[in-house]
């Protein structure tokens, strides 16, 4: 699926958006005001005006969801993966507003992202408001208002760009999804452990501990 941006968005309508999407509110979907399709630079512009996230998908802006139970288990999670990383010298790690450009005309923003060190230009940081990075694992907490349909297709854009591992965190059935592929699917119930597999050697984590409050 090629992402460049087009006028593509423009000839959107509410039907194409509910068979793309699902049963997604359309108060989270924000379509161009004119024939041009949104930006990056309206992705930072309404982060700084209303303080609120959105993701860029050819050219729709889709506001990213995330409740405070889920925002805890985010956090929850980075504090257990960024000792890990810290101690191992392994990369950085984003949080929930860390928006990253996968590709010309798609940004998304994990709830949690791992990126390797050797992917940091020059060893640092990026100090711009969309940093160009592949994650190498996305951590997505599925919210309410997130669609089978919105899911599946983050995942397919997280492994088209090279991300090397996703877990969807499903807090309701206390389970963990794991994914090494679009099709390849592990599911990790709450008496079994997490591992970083290729990606971060040597983590473990029991499911149970990311919901024990």
């Amino acid at each position: 699926m090629s992402h460049a941006v087009d006028s593509i968005a423009a000839d959107w309508t509410a039907v194409d958006l509910a068979a793309r999407y699902g049963a997604m509110p359309l108060s989270r979907i924000r379509l161009p005001h004119d024939s041009d399709p949104a930006t990056e630079e309206d992705v930072v512009d309404i982060h700084d005006r209303e303080n609120r996230l959105y993701e860029l998908v050819d050219g729709v802006l889709l506001e990213k969801t995330m409740g405070t139970y889920e925002s805890y288990i985010a956090m929850l999670l980075g504090q257990f993966l960024g000792d890990f990383i810290r101690q191992n010298n392994l990369g950085i790690l984003l949080g929930a507003d860390g928006i990253l450009r996968l590709a010309p005309g798609l940004v998304r923003i994990p709830d949690v992202s791992f990126i390797a060190r050797h992917k940091l230009p020059g060893g640092k940081v990026p100090r711009t408001p969309v940093a160009a990075l592949v994650p190498d694992l996305a951590i997505e907490v599925i919210s309410k208002g997130n669609t089978a349909e919105e899911m599946q297709e983050k995942l397919r854009d997280y492994f088209e760009v090279g991300v090397r591992l996703v877990w969807y965190v499903d807090h309701l059935r206390k389970q963990v999804r794991v994914y090494t592929a679009v099709d390849q699917e592990q599911i990790v119930g709450i008496e079994e452990s997490l591992d970083g597999g290729d990606v971060l050697p040597g983590f473990t984590l029991p499911v149970s501990s990311i919901y024990a409050e």
